[in-house]
């Protein structure tokens, strides 16, 4: 099984490597890659980080305080690296299948919570679509 701290470790490696991560934190299990539209539940949880933070400590911090967010159901801890900032977005996030679907529900949670959804991104497509 893998310690936390290892856990930890890997999110920050695949956020780097690959772009983003997509896990559960409760289990310390990744997420296959599926195609998914995923994007913030919580858009005002959302942590957005210069490149130049200790990603490992941001994230463990960002676990801590949305560890009953990142508990639902249908909601896993996102990392992203934005392709035209370098910033580190930290999200409870969660997905649709369709694109036009996640578009709609993407608008309606920024509309709600006051703070606009960036982008979607598709792991299988590795695709990003800006909003």
């Amino acid at each position: 099984m893998t310690s936390f701290e290892e856990y930890i470790a890997e999110v920050a490696s695949r956020t780097l490597k690959n772009g983003g991560s997509a896990s559960r934190p409760s289990t310390c299990i990744f997420l296959p890659v599926v195609d998914l539209w995923c994007f913030p539940k919580y858009p005002a949880k959302t942590v957005i980080l210069p490149s130049t933070i200790n990603l490992k400590a941001e994230i463990k911090k960002f676990i801590s305080v949305n560890e009953i967010y990142l508990g639902e159901s249908e909601c896993w801890l996102g990392t992203w690296v934005n392709p035209k900032t370098g910033d580190y977005y930290l999200d409870v996030a969660t997905g649709f299948e369709s694109l036009a679907e996640a578009q709609k529900k993407a608008a309606q949670l920024g509309a709600k919570e006051g703070r606009k959804i960036v982008a979607l991104f598709n792991p299988k497509q590795n695709q990003t679509v800006f909003l």
